[in-house]
């Protein structure tokens, strides 16, 4: 997942990535001095007069762009330029250190910073005379025109064509819905409240698990809701009634108060649908994407609930028959018997476990987290001709880490980067990429990203270490993009495709060329990863894919349904409709259980954007293809770099595939993994 931008202790001592990965770095690039610019660390009384004077400033800078002839269309991209700027030294240490500070008075003191930040992003948006500039602009080549045509997409969305009272009503909803979102992922990441189980509702638990645990007066086991701690708890404790307590109280976390918000954003989504004279908010939102219309998404998503809906009915009827006789149950009995959210998971585990001889637990022996985080950068910079070294750069937590990125032919510095692994209280609960700061060639400005996670320290499973990847997938995208202005720089690319890059990176952690340079990074040793190994772990990720793909069909019917047509007047309650969608599906829904209330994708970019996950997806693993069976080859590495990463959205994405494949996208290697054809 990718964080908005501006426009997600391990580590002992010195995180020395030199001596982790010495093929990395030449040694003329000791030499090398960093030159992007690290993060300002507010404190909490500092961000208030910060946001003030930097509102000021940006509100200088939009008087003289206003007072600029269109004839100089070069003076006036190069000032847009350094507004860009200037509102992301700013906004990007504001916003990231909102999730992340250890320091709960520093968050709350970010959010009327982010809330008046919105403000002026709608009231520069909505600015008749900078909208009549940029229109006015001739655009000296491709790069300039895609800049400016998508201003003139920001302008016209923010309503500033619209006549005078809905121009203004677009205003308030503007800024109702950024204080929304800021409420609904606050009550999400400031909920630190921790279940209480006793040692008999945690049998079956790992025992470097339990040994992490905090515990209370009783001696009773405390678990909260970070992922290292809900995860495998799902997975491995062998009760059920425990499992159920913990699984309603986690997705529950946001709730009743994030249904209301959700509600109330819906609402104020379709109002905006209506200004603009649209069917619904999915007709507004989507039709700048790649899928342009919500018919081509139902389209989509019906292709892909028909390649795997007869394949979940049969998973789940192979895992039900497993799980009765795994339990001995008989007659009445086993016919009763029925699989629930709360030990799905459980007894996909065990079945893997015993068919594919594969642990996920015991995974993490293969993969020391320390270890992981040098293997990741060892892969990256063998692909796309990188190194990374420490950086100086003052950090808002002793588990963080800062690093610079280095071009290996050049020595120049790329960018930075930022690595927040693991959880802790109040910090943003997933895992994410935060693109803070993005290039600009014109200005000499530097990108910085910052991966954002809740990882078990200690080691990763399989699922921890793809999830590692993806992220990083992400900040490579922001940290070797190259753009010539910052607006077009990372991940702002079409919200159906920026999770690609993403998802391609993912499969490093599934074959046997780049994973058995993992044990070269451990110490102490760690056992190498085979190819018996590998085989194991693509029999069991092919086991469930009808599950797991039915699963995302279903959040994105319910976020396309949720932003349908909605009558004036008509009640919006997400939650309704969820426990219908969900009660038709064949697990069925379970009453009590409140999902929509922590479902904080559609809270942001991605409302009417979730299907976009598979359909990035289509478009990732047919990059993928490029490579061949070669995931090493610095070749094609080094072509990806320049024609989609460097790119950033200075290209419509459709344009940056052709380049790199050297045809038309095709959608066989996405219906070839739902199958399970494509990894055998």
């Amino acid at each position: 997942m990718t964080e908005r931008s501006a426009y997600r202790a391990v580590f002992r001592g010195t995180f020395l990535i030199t001596a982790l990965v010495p093929a990395l770095l030449l040694p003329a690039l000791a030499q090398a001095q960093a030159g992007w610019t690290p993060l300002k660390l507010y404190k909490a009384e500092e961000v208030a007069p910060a946001c003030a004077r930097g509102l000021a400033d940006f509100r200088a800078r939009v008087k003289k762009l206003e007072a600029m002839p269109a004839a100089d269309a070069a003076a006036v991209y190069a000032e847009l330029d350094r507004l860009t700027l200037a509102q992301e030294d700013l906004e990007g240490p504001v916003y990231l250190l909102n999730n992340v500070s250890p320091d709960p008075k520093l968050r709350a003191a970010a959010e009327p910073c982010i809330v008046e930040l919105g403000k002026f992003g709608t009231e520069f948006a909505q600015n008749e005379k900078l909208y009549a500039l940029v229109k006015a602009l001739k655009p000296a080549d491709a790069v300039d025109a895609k800049l400016r045509e998508d201003m003139l997409r920001d302008f016209e969305d923010s309503g500033v064509a619209l006549p005078a009272d809905k121009r203004a009503r677009m205003k308030a909803i503007l800024e109702e819905k950024e204080n929304l979102q800021l409420e609904f992922a606050r009550n999400i990441r400031d909920n630190n409240a921790r279940l209480a189980f006793t040692a008999e509702e945690v049998k079956g638990l790992p025992a470097d698990y339990l040994a992490r645990a905090r515990k209370n007066e009783k001696g009773e086991y405390l678990f909260g809701f970070g992922y290292p701690e809900y995860v495998p708890f799902m997975e491995y404790s062998d009760n059920d009634a425990a499992r159920r307590r913990y699984q309603f109280a986690f997705t529950n976390r946001g709730t009743p108060r994030n249904l209301e918000l959700l509600a109330r954003t819906v609402k104020l989504r379709q109002e905006i649908a209506d200004l603009f004279g649209y069917p619904s908010y999915a007709h507004f939102a989507v039709r700048k994407r790649m899928a342009e219309t919500p018919e081509a998404i139902e389209k989509f998503l019906g292709e892909v609930q028909a390649a795997a809906s007869g394949l979940q009915t049969k998973e789940l009827e192979e895992l039900r028959v497993y799980a009765v006789q795994a339990q001995g149950l008989a007659g009445e009995q086993a016919k009763a018997f029925r699989l629930q959210p709360w030990n799905l998971s459980y007894w996909q585990r065990r079945l893997k476990q015993e068919r594919y001889q594969l642990d996920q637990n015991a995974l993490r022996k293969y993969f020391p987290t320390n270890a992981s985080v040098a293997w990741v950068l060892d892969v990256s910079g063998r692909l796309y001709g990188v190194g990374f070294r420490p950086s100086a750069a003052p950090v808002w937590h002793e588990d963080v880490r800062a690093l610079d990125v280095i071009d290996q032919a050049s020595g120049a510095v790329l960018g930075g980067i930022y690595l927040d692994l693991y959880p802790r209280d109040g910090k943003y609960g997933h895992a994410a990429a935060f693109g803070v700061a993005h290039p600009s060639a014109l200005e000499k400005r530097l990108p910085v990203s910052a991966l954002v996670a809740n990882l078990n320290k200690e080691g990763l499973d399989g699922e921890e270490l793809v999830t590692l990847l993806h992220e990083f997938g992400h900040v490579l995208h922001g940290v070797l993009s190259k753009t010539r202005y910052a607006a077009e720089g990372g991940t702002s690319v079409e919200r159906d495709f920026v999770e690609a890059p993403s998802q391609m990176y993912e499969e490093w952690a599934r074959r046997l060329e780049p994973l058995r340079l993992l044990a070269g990074h451990c110490s102490p040793a760690c056992p190498q990863v085979d190819a018996a190994l590998v085989a194991r772990m693509t029999a069991a990720h092919n086991f469930g894919r009808g599950i797991r793909y039915s699963r995302q069909l279903l959040y994105a019917g319910f976020d396309m349904r949720l932003h349908a047509r909605h009558a004036p007047g008509e009640k919006i309650d997400p939650e309704a409709l969820w426990d219908a969608m969900e009660g038709a599906t064949p697990l069925g829904h379970v009453d009590g259980t409140q999902f929509p209330g922590s479902f904080g994708h559609l809270m942001g970019g991605y409302a009417a954007g979730y299907y976009g996950y598979m359909w990035s997806e289509v478009l990732a693993l047919d990059m993928l293809s490029r490579f061949g069976d070669k995931l090493l080859n610095p070749e094609v590495g080094r072509l990806y770099r320049e024609t989609v990463l460097s790119r950033g959205g200075e290209r419509k994405a459709t344009d940056m595939v052709r380049d790199f494949l050297g045809r038309a996208p095709s959608s066989k290697a996405f219906y070839d993994e739902i199958a399970g054809k494509r990894l055998q």
